[in-house]
């Protein structure tokens, strides 16, 4: 079995789900007339690890499997993607997550995810968390949906308790309806989660579902007065909010020629956690990070197509060039997968 990890302490830990994504290879039509499927590994938090790992971040990944051959080619893939998997175990008796799509460019990828009863990542623990790591690394990273079962829930509460609330640590609101009980579930589960984070980043919706809000700028305000110290906010076809209590910035949409929206939000989380470790400025930050979700949009899969630090450096540099042009289906609502 192969294992990645590192001795030093990483730029990042997340937490959150892995599912095995099994993408179409034919556009344009849905499942009964799909002959063939790609595979490569998805969730939401582990797109975050390999997107940030990709621009040379070191992270390090907490989630769990099925104890199955696809949970180990997770643990296989997570790792040669250049992210420390010893943080990923499996759940004996659970199968590992698949997840299909269609694919419908430019906005239109409907999700078909096979995780019944539950998921495996569902399942961390206490035990399965590196609270040293939590507590001193620079980012930690998780999302809302680990809050919608026990004992994941628990343990992001385990966590989040060690860390003390520090700086950069960020909750993804990342609000999928058929992962929580009901919406009250959600906003519950998602609401007492503010007061241990830092940062948030979501889209109009998600925000709606913590803080009653989808106007961008009362959505923020009302983040903000819940201690978070930075609210960002994804305005669709408007582009991207960051608020802080000093300052406030717009990253414009980039037009580009969508394929696959789906791992969009993702790359944005990844770039967004590499402008906090490298000292960039907030809009700085904002546009990379805006740059890489619509970069991602243009290629076919999620994890495979995070970029480099060389490709995103060069996609940020035309992007500011092209940003009024008109040109393509606009990637401006990242859309976490």
């Amino acid at each position: 079995m192969s294992t990645t990890h590192t001795t030093a302490l990483p730029d990042i830990v997340a937490i959150g789900r892995v599912c095995i994504d099994l993408y179409p290879e034919q556009f344009g039509v849905g499942l009964a007339d799909i002959r063939s499927f790609s595979k490569s590994i998805g969730g939401s938090a582990t797109n975050v690890a390999v997107a940030a790992a990709q621009l040379g971040n070191s992270v390090r990944l907490v989630t769990r499997t099925g104890a199955d051959p696809f949970g180990e080619y997770a643990r296989l893939e997570i790792a040669r993607l250049g992210v420390d998997n010893t943080g990923i175990t499996s759940v004996p008796g659970l199968q590992s997550v698949l997840t299909f799509c269609e694919v419908f460019p430019p906005d239109d990828f409907p999700l078909y995810i096979y995780r019944q009863p539950t998921a495996p990542d569902m399942y961390v623990d206490d035990s399965d968390l590196p609270l040293d790591l939590i507590e001193r690394a620079p980012i930690f990273w998780a999302t809302a949906t680990g809050l919608s079962r026990e004992p994941s829930r628990s343990a992001h509460y385990t966590a989040w308790r060690k860390r003390g609330r520090r700086p950069n640590t960020i909750l993804d609101l990342d609000y999928r309806p058929m992962f929580w009980d009901n919406e009250a579930h959600a906003h519950t589960a998602v609401s007492e989660a503010l007061d241990h984070v830092t940062i948030t980043v979501g889209n109009l919706e998600e925000c709606r579902v913590a803080v009653g809000e989808t106007e961008p700028g009362r959505a923020a305000d009302a983040l903000l007065d819940r201690g978070i110290e930075l609210a960002i906010v994804k305005m669709g076809p408007h582009g991207v909010m960051a608020a802080t209590r000093t300052e406030r910035v717009v990253s414009q949409p980039i037009p580009v020629d969508v394929v696959n929206g789906l791992g969009a939000g993702d790359a944005f989380g990844g770039a967004l956690c590499h402008g906090l470790l490298h000292g960039m400025s907030l809009q700085q930050t904002l546009d990379f990070a805006n740059a890489a979700g619509a970069l991602v949009a243009t290629r076919p899969q999620c994890s495979l197509a995070m970029p480099t630090l060389v490709d995103l450096n060069e996609f940020s540099a035309q992007a500011a060039d092209s940003r009024t042009s008109g040109a393509g289906n606009r990637a401006s609502r990242p859309t976490p997968s």
